[in-house]
């Protein structure tokens, strides 16, 4: 299979690299010839260090360098079976980007974009041939995060589909097939991981150490929110909780938090620019280890994480399996979310959600009804 794709920074680099493994013939294209060649010296370094380790033999590596080869023109990409888009997340940019390439393409070539946030079905409606659009997202890094988001739009044909779902099954990533909605699944599910926590922070109620070492104790979670947005960068984060609560037409749910636009707005950006939530030129805080505390604290989020799985579920955005899988293979979280739903009781999502909004009397705080009837029918998820 010949794959393009188009730009050369760390998402498309790994995208390449996925590819390339699994034996496709790779063509990286970028109009920035010194991001070509360092793309070209971060595959060759990972691939080395990759050898290093006894991950992979010499041979492997000579065949997936081997695999890969760097183009500045679309021109060169006209006899491609499937064009990855991975630039930036500008809509008129990717739209034109799409309208050009058909200008060079075969009429059978699947053009995907690897958007986190953007609709597919626009990017489609500015191509002659929008039933071959498709959307394909991939999570950083790309050759070692096991899930793929497949999401057609309204105009893509089940041909394309089923094409996509095989080919990166083929390349040995876990498949979660989203309908197009803002966030799809993972970018959808997870706000409440951060926009919950962030407003626990703003109450007072405790400070950043605390609600993280809160997710680790007593959730198991690799990571807290405050020190995953940190390593995210806000910009990135911020704008994608902004770009889905301007989609779903400022539904409560979604609305972004001052507290983290600030940091934004001051440049605090996370671990790459030195500072955000955590200031990295000092020591970092230490959580008060109360573990009554902690428990509230991780109750109060994974009830809201729950609440939109749910809701995802009961508006057929993906199955119930996909759902799981995508938080557990696409942001590491240690459990499904529709699994944990069952693991504590949808009587008790629902008590939990009816207690926070009968004390905060917001929209944010509603129960999704597929909660409420499985609770009056005693059923669960799986």
């Amino acid at each position: 299979m010949k794959v393009a794709v188009i730009g050369s920074g760390t998402m498309g680099s790994g995208i390449a690299q996925v590819a390339a493994t699994a034996g496709c013939e790779v063509k990286v294209f970028d109009t920035n010839q010194e991001a070509l060649n360092r793309s070209k010296a971060n595959l060759e370094n990972i691939l080395s260090k990759l050898v290093e380790k006894e991950k992979i033999s010499e041979k492997v590596k000579f065949e997936i360098t081997s695999n890969v080869s760097f183009a500045n023109t679309l021109g060169e990409l006209s006899h491609s079976d499937l064009i990855i888009e991975a630039i930036v997340e500008n809509f008129e940019i990717k739209k034109k980007l799409f309208a050009d390439l058909e200008n060079y393409v075969s009429p059978d070539t699947i053009l995907a974009s690897n958007t986190s946030s953007l609709s597919i079905t626009s990017i489609a409606a500015s191509c002659h041939k929008p039933e071959r659009v498709i959307g394909i997202h991939f999570f950083n890094p790309a050759p070692l995060m096991q899930l793929v988001e497949v999401v057609p739009s309204i105009q893509t044909s089940e041909e394309v589909l089923n094409k996509t779902v095989q080919t990166i099954s083929d390349w040995k990533k876990v498949v979660a097939v989203a309908k197009d909605t803002p966030g799809f699944i993972v970018n959808r599910v997870a706000r409440p991981f951060y926009s919950e926590s962030l407003r626990i922070l703003e109450e007072g109620f405790a400070d950043m150490a605390t609600i993280d070492w809160s997710f680790k104790e007593i959730g198991s979670f690799k990571m807290g929110p405050f020190e995953l947005m940190d390593f995210i960068g806000h910009d990135v984060n911020y704008v994608v909780t902004e770009t889905v609560f301007t989609a779903f037409y400022f539904d409560p749910r979604y609305k972004p938090s001052l507290t983290q636009k600030r940091l934004v707005e001051a440049g605090y950006l996370g671990r790459k620019s030195g500072r955000g939530f955590y200031d990295y030129s000092k020591d970092l805080p230490k959580p008060t280890e109360d573990r009554i505390k902690a428990q509230q604290i991780f109750d109060r989020v994974l009830v809201m994480l729950i609440n939109e799985a749910a809701d995802a579920f009961f508006l057929n955005i993906a199955s119930a399996k996909d759902i799981d899988n995508a938080m557990t293979k696409g942001v590491n979280y240690p459990k499904g979310l529709l699994a944990w739903a069952d693991e504590k009781g949808i009587n008790w999502c629902v008590e939990k959600l009816d207690e926070l909004y009968n004390e905060y009397r917001e929209d944010r705080y509603r129960c999704s009804p597929i909660l409420r009837k499985m609770n009056k029918e005693n059923k669960t998820f799986f």
